[in-house]
């Protein structure tokens, strides 16, 4: 009993090293995405081509606005319509990648997704076009099913009583990966290869190379770690010797239990308010505490140290007092509260108040909701659930930024933070149902 238990911790360290080299590598590209549409936005206005065609209208919204820097708005909208690409195909292929594990084993499936990501990383580093970051995008999207597999070897790994708590790890290696991310895309963003060796760009090099070669590098340690390291999980006698269905998402709330399937439909409707609010973010600080880039930076590390220490200390606590669906529904209703404070935060401690209240409530709710995904899951069906679980908060990261863009530029913050408080009070009300008819195990 105690050789297991100390595999199983073990597994959890490989697992949350995983989760975070990967998060690194993920969300390393946020704070370019203004600097890279500078870089491919062809300079000449009279010039025309494919890339131009896509940008003008963004450009026209921006300037209806009224926003003082149409161009700065439109930076942003494009950043959030490219990083939606890579969350639509998070939406797409995750449950494959979890429905593969099912029938193939975690370690094989998350050596494959891990090599994809590395690969587009690589692609990242030589794209000296626009287009060919659109393919790197792409195939980092189409490969981005660690978490998906990542959190069903943790369902493999820990008892029923125990899954809140080893689900907390995940989001604690999430938070840590992305203050580490932004963080080292901001300084390694600062150097440009091609100012040193111009003649580069020949072969592709661009001036976010070094950065892209650095989230390669993690990819590579990564793999090696996993292929070293990981035993694997899902014994072949259990094992679910059927057919992957490629587009099973397009069930997300046809497949599983009742419980199941209404657990998606709740997550999908609280990440499309805390996307939307997530994304937005900065622009608020910008407009009306006039944050700099530097201080944005720091907001996102803020946030993230509550984060963690949210599901690293007190969810792993009352995970052992209070059923899932409890503490979900404490998440939810705190976040409530968050999104009426930042609707009326005009001064910085009502801000940072609310940033705190926020950062509280997404701690608690994701890692009960995504315990509740595995426990409603058969042991033959953790992939698949839980990526499908995983796809509705993928799906709720490619809509929300641009539905709470849209709404942020046309009815201002106040009001898009009240709509988002009425979305998320929807999501606790399907909860409350959901929690009476569910009984769990957490003694």
């Amino acid at each position: 009993m105690n050789l297991e238990k100390s595999k199983g911790a073990q597994t959890l360290k490989i697992v949350f090293l995983t989760l975070f080299l990967d998060l690194v590598g993920f969300s390393i590209i946020f704070p370019l995405f203004p600097a890279i549409l500078d870089y491919y936005l062809p300079n000449e206005a009279t010039e025309t081509n494919y890339l131009q065609a896509v940008i003008r209208p963004i450009f026209d919204l921006a300037q209806s606005s009224g926003h003082p820097d149409p161009k700065f708005i439109t930076t942003v909208l494009f950043g959030g319509i490219l990083g939606s690409i890579y969350s639509i195909l998070q939406f797409i292929f995750a449950p494959l990648w979890g429905s593969l594990s099912d029938k193939h084993g975690r370690k094989k499936i998350l050596l494959i997704t891990i090599t994809g990501l590395a690969i587009s990383y690589l692609i990242w580093g030589f794209s000296g076009n626009f287009w060919l970051l659109l393919v790197a995008r792409f195939v980092g999207g189409v490969m981005s099913g660690n978490l998906s597999v990542a959190t069903a070897i943790v369902a493999d790994i820990t008892p029923k009583e125990k899954r809140t708590a080893g689900m907390a790890i995940v989001g604690v290696a999430f938070g840590l990966g992305f203050i580490m991310g932004p963080a080292i895309g901001g300084i390694l963003g600062q150097f440009n290869l091609l100012s040193i060796y111009p003649n580069l760009a020949q072969i592709g090099i661009n001036p976010f190379t070094l950065t892209a070669l650095f989230s390669f590098f993690l990819s590579l340690i990564n793999l090696i770690w996993v292929s070293c390291k990981l035993e694997e999980t899902l014994p072949k006698n259990v094992r679910k010797n059927t057919r992957a269905e490629p587009f099973k998402i397009f069930k997300l709330f046809k497949f599983g239990s009742e419980q199941s399937k209404q657990l998606n439909c709740t997550y999908l409707i609280f990440m499309t308010a805390f996307s939307g609010m997530e994304f937005t973010l900065t622009f608020f600080a910008v407009d009306r505490f006039r944050f700099s880039t530097f201080q944005n930076g720091m907001m996102f590390v803020y946030i993230g140290i509550i984060l963690i220490l949210t599901q690293g200390v007190l969810v792993r606590k009352l995970s052992t007092k209070l059923k899932e669906s409890k503490l979900a529904l404490s998440g939810l209703f705190l976040s409530t509260i968050a999104f009426i404070l930042l609707s009326f935060s005009n001064s910085l401690e009502l801000f940072f108040i609310a940033l705190a209240v926020m950062s509280l409530s997404i701690g608690l709710s994701s890692p009960s909701m995504s315990a509740m995904a595995s426990l409603f899951a058969k042991e033959d069906e953790q992939g698949v659930l839980l990526g499908l679980f995983r796809s509705a908060g993928s799906f709720a990261r490619a809509s929300g930024p641009i539905l709470a863009a849209f709404s942020y530029f046309i009815y201002g913050p106040k009001i898009t933070y009240l709509i988002g408080s009425v979305i998320v009070v929807i999501a606790f009300i399907k909860m409350t149902l959901l929690s009476k008819q569910s009984h769990f195990q957490n003694n």
